[in-house]
């Protein structure tokens, strides 16, 4: 199969969807992979070093589209990108159509199969394929709510994990799957009071394990309204597999903390889990509700594509050279992968 790799175009986004040797393996499969030519550069590969394994180099999006018959891309494609997609196309990328009504329409106007990063769910239910790209934004959520906690980022001026004689900064995280637990870890490495919430019991016990520091409670509103009161980071990390993020955190919420508190969302893909969540990007990254400041960037992962890409990589790798195969659709995580398909909405959480 011929395999295209188009370069990503939302702003400030770095990652490439094959780095170097994950397109190694693919052609030593016998597959052809074909490149945009710059697409690997923000994640430091370039295209020479694709070229040194076999890829196939080519100016602009348009002959990968054309030449290519898999698309595999980072994020869902805009309006460039879709001007070039075809029926005939097989569309292997993060799509969150949950959150993109329009999107959605447009894609099963074009009628091409479009399988989705996070809805492959594997034999025990996990999304492997999320998976990396969740743990990045877990533990990118604290780093940077932690510094726009600094007074010069209009934050309240506090030290996240304190120090001797000075007062511990207050975490909320909401979900304590893959990106809400990496969220728990940075937290409490750096020492502040952090609360989980979490329907798991199992999540719940895991995230008390991390620490004295870390308290793991069940999402009652009254427990939710108090915690996030006095939270100085409240970060959203609840995940429905392939539906709208449920609203944990009403603007009444919001509007109870302290001005200069900070609000990450990392479900802003899927529509977010707080309610004064809006989809942003990294050219301006955040807004203020009630002096709360959000930061709510649909790609975090892609503020760091070498580390991002090479997780990528690695996690999709095998399933691209499975969906390169006919049969592919015997294949039951990547047939569960599907969200449009001939025209119509494939996916059953889509459908609802």
């Amino acid at each position: 199969m011929r395999i295209g790799v188009p370069r990503e175009l939302k702003p400030l986004e770095g990652r490439v969807g094959l780095i170097p040797a994950a397109c190694a393996s693919l052609i030593r499969e016998g597959h052809e992979v074909i490149v945009e030519s710059g697409a690997g550069v923000k994640s430091g590969y370039t295209d020479d070093q694709y070229d040194a394994v076999g890829v196939r180099i080519v100016d602009g999006a348009a002959k990968v589209f054309e030449q290519g018959e898999m698309i595999v891309k980072v994020k869902e494609p805009i309006d460039p990108d879709l001007e070039h997609l075809r029926e005939d196309h097989l569309l292997f990328c993060y799509l969150h159509l949950a959150a993109l009504p329009e999107l959605t329409q447009r894609l099963c106007d074009i009628g091409a199969t479009c399988v989705a990063f996070e809805t492959v769910e594997d034999h025990h239910g996990r999304l492997p394929l999320l998976a990396p790209m969740s743990d990045i934004a877990g533990r990118l959520s604290i780093q940077v709510g932690t510094h726009l906690l600094h007074q010069p980022q209009g934050g309240k001026g506090i030290l996240l994990g304190g120090i001797p004689a000075a007062k511990r900064g207050k975490v909320v995280i909401l979900g304590s799957g893959v990106a809400g637990g990496n969220a728990a870890v940075v937290a409490a490495g750096l020492g502040a009071e952090v609360t989980v919430f979490d329907m798991d019991r199992d999540k719940l016990e895991h995230a008390r394990a991390l620490g004295p520091n870390v308290t793991g409670l069940y999402p009652h509103t009254a427990d939710v309204e108090e915690a996030v009161a006095v939270a100085d980071i409240v970060v959203g990390a609840v995940l429905v597999t392939g539906e709208r993020a449920p609203h944990v955190v009403s603007e009444k919420m919001v509007h109870s903390m302290t001005a200069g508190s900070v609000v990450v969302d990392i479900s802003v893909d899927q529509g977010g889990c707080i309610e004064t969540t809006r989809p942003t990007t990294y050219a301006d990254p955040t807004y203020k509700v009630h002096d709360v400041i959000h930061f709510c960037v649909t790609n975090m992962p892609g503020a760091v594509p070498r580390t991002a890409s090479q997780a990528l990589s690695a996690a999709i790798a095998p399933y691209t050279a499975r969906l390169a195969q006919a049969d592919w659709r015997s294949y039951e995580p990547l047939r569960k992968g599907i969200n449009v398909e001939g025209g119509q909405i494939a996916h059953p959480a889509l459908q609802k």
